[in-house]
Order: structure tokens, then C-alpha cells, then sequence
């Protein structure tokens, strides 16, 4: 008889793990134990991402072969909550307000995975200050059909302009078909000036590489490589580092060093295989706090975009409108209004 109840050692705090046999990725044979058992074997990595970060619970409670029983959480579970759970409050573009997860060592990593959450979805903020973020986060997202070489191309091409505005990035694969880099920044800046700043890095990368990447917020106008500035806008989430994705072959996102960048494979990342490559080199990742960085150059760029005539561009459909963004109205449907 499968087992309804156990508990794990989360770094000296035992969590409740419900339902531990229950299959997850069912083309592996992997449980929500086996889940739980990977995110404690590399939980430095693990933490070295989303430590005192509020969270996004995005819930998988039947694992990846029920997708219509996903859900995202934003607001912590009040029933069962254990009393060491360290919450904080962070405010939404809609104005409301939510208490949320504050993933504060491996006992609070250990039970959002409980919960369903195959992968972690911080916020680019510490629970000490939750209006200005310390991380600049690039996504590199291929448009259907683009090759994989490419993204490499573009992560290269990004590295360019970050050491060219003395910025430091931190790559890592994104489980699925992209990329991510992650940059520490100094916690001085709103939402509005870091995502301000991200789309003048995106197009500063474009530039580089314009034949296969693109800015362009509508989907009817991408190409290549879409470099996703709006994951900066507030209540945006990249799945963290070491994150499994909700996919068959429990890929990872995992971090890597630049010199892997050129001839990554990111089938190569799985729950199966991560732990030995951390147990065997450590985290790529894990010096990132010691590089904190300046978006003035990023802004002043963006300054000269402006004065060049190079409007904004629009935000995700449930933000307010911006104070420069341009009509969020697709090209298409423009052209049929006249």
C-alpha cells in the first residue's frame, strides 16, 4: 500500500510530505518524494536563487500529466501553515495587496514542493524590501521552429553588452526551449526603471544579432529569439535556478558557466542527472552576490532611445498602461481599425 504521509530533514526541520508516492512525471517513474529528494540535494544552488524571495506557488497537485490541474497561488495557504512559515506582503499593478511565501531556507523550499510546486517562481526581490529589485533577468525565448544554436548565439551577443555596461551575468538553461541570464543588481531602482532598463538592454542585444532575435512585444511580429524584457515588470516570474520544469523528461534549469554556453544541450539537465553535476563542480551560480551591479548605463541608453525617437514598448495586457507606452493595440488589428 503506498504511503499517505512522511517527513523529510529540510537542513534540521522536518516537513510533512503528503501523498509521497504519488507519480509525478510518469514517462520516468518519478514521485513527489523524488522531487522533494532532488531540491534537498542541491538546495545551496537551490537557495543561492530564491532565498528571502517572495513567491508564486504554481501548483502541479497531479503532477505533469494533469496540466488542467495547474494553478498559480498567489496568495500562502492559511490552513496548515507551519509555525516557523515566514510570509511577506507584496503589492500587485492592480493595487491589490497578497501575503505570500517567503522561501527563506530549504524547510520553506520543501513545502511549496509539497504543495504541487514543480517549479519555484520567485519574485526579483527580497522580503526586506519588496518595491526595488536586486535582479535584472534576461529570457531568451524561441520563437516555434528556431534552432537551439541560436539562442546560444543571442546568450553570447547578451554577454557582450552586459560587460560592455560592467554588468555581470548568470547564465542558466530555461528546462524548456530558452535561456536565462540573471543580473545582481543594487536594490535602488522601481519596477518601472529596471523593466525600463531591461527593454534598452533587449534592444541593445537585438542590434547585435538582428537577423535572429527581436523585441517585439506581439507574438504576429516575432521572429528568432524573442528577448523578453517584460520579465521585469512587477509580478513577472522566471522559474529560479535548479528549478524542475512541469515537462515529461523533468528537465532542469539549471546554471552554467559561458564557456558551456556555446555547446549547452538542455535535454542534458534532468532531476535524474543535476545532483551528480553539482555534487561533482558546485553551483556556476554561486558567486552572483558577490557581483552587484549599476543600471545607470542600461538607463542612460534608454535615455538615448528616447531622444532618438524610439518609442516604448507596451506591457503585459493586465498592467495599467505605462506613461509613454504606445497604443496596446496589436499591428493587425490597427490596420483593420483604419
Amino acid at each position: 500500500m503506498a504511503s499517505k504521509e512522511t517527513t523529510v530533514d529540510a537542513d534540521g526541520v522536518e516537513v510533512r510530505i503528503t501523498n509521497p508516492d504519488k507519480i509525478f512525471f510518469p514517462e520516468r517513474g518519478l514521485t513527489k518524494l523524488d522531487l522533494v529528494s532532488y531540491y534537498l540535494a542541491v538546495m545551496p544552488g537551490v537557495l543561492a536563487g530564491c532565498r528571502d524571495r517572495p513567491s508564486t506557488l504554481y501548483r502541479w497537485p497531479n503532477g505533469v500529466s494533469a496540466p488542467d490541474d495547474a494553478f498559480f497561488q498567489k496568495r500562502v495557504p492559511v490552513k496548515g501553515r507551519p509555525e516557523w512559515m515566514r510570509t511577506v506582503t507584496v503589492s500587485f499593478p492592480s493595487g491589490r495587496r497578497a501575503e505570500m511565501i517567503c522561501l527563506a531556507d530549504a524547510a520553506h523550499v520543501a513545502y511549496a514542493v509539497n504543495l504541487g510546486c514543480i517549479d519555484l517562481n520567485p519574485w526579483p526581490v527580497r522580503h526586506t524590501d519588496v518595491d526595488h529589485p536586486d535582479e535584472l533577468r534576461v529570457d531568451l525565448d524561441p520563437t516555434p521552429g528556431i534552432p537551439y544554436e541560436h539562442v546560444r548565439e543571442v546568450a553570447l551577443a547578451a554577454r557582450d553588452v552586459l560587460e560592455e555596461v560592467s554588468l555581470t551575468g548568470w547564465p542558466k538553461t530555461s528546462g524548456k526551449r530558452g535561456m536565462h541570464i540573471y543580473v545582481r543588481i543594487e536594490p535602488r531602482w522601481s519596477f518601472t526603471e529596471v523593466r525600463k532598463a531591461a527593454l534598452a538592454f533587449a534592444r541593445a542585444v537585438n542590434r547585435k544579432v538582428p537577423d535572429i532575435s527581436t523585441t517585439a512585444w506581439w507574438k504576429e511580429e516575432r521572429f528568432g529569439v524573442f528577448i523578453d524584457y517584460n520579465q521585469n515588470a512587477r509580478d513577472r516570474t522566471i522559474a529560479s535556478a535548479y528549478s524542475v520544469r512541469p515537462v515529461q523528461d523533468a528537465r532542469v534549469s539549471c546554471p552554467i558557466s559561458w564557456d558551456e554556453v556555446a555547446g549547452v544541450k538542455p535535454e542534458a539537465f534532468t532531476l535524474e542527472t543535476v545532483p551528480d553535476r553539482f555534487r561533482s563542480i558546485g553551483d556556476p551560480g554561486r558567486e552572483i552576490d558577490e557581483h552587484r551591479g549599476s543600471l545607470e548605463p542600461l538607463l542612460v541608453m534608454a535615455q538615448e532611445d528616447e531622444r532618438s525617437g524610439v518609442e516604448d514598448a507596451p506591457l503585459p495586457p493586465h498592467f495599467p498602461k505605462g506613461e509613454s507606452e504606445p497604443r496596446r493595440v496589436a499591428p493587425s488589428r490597427r490596420k483593420k481599425e483604419g
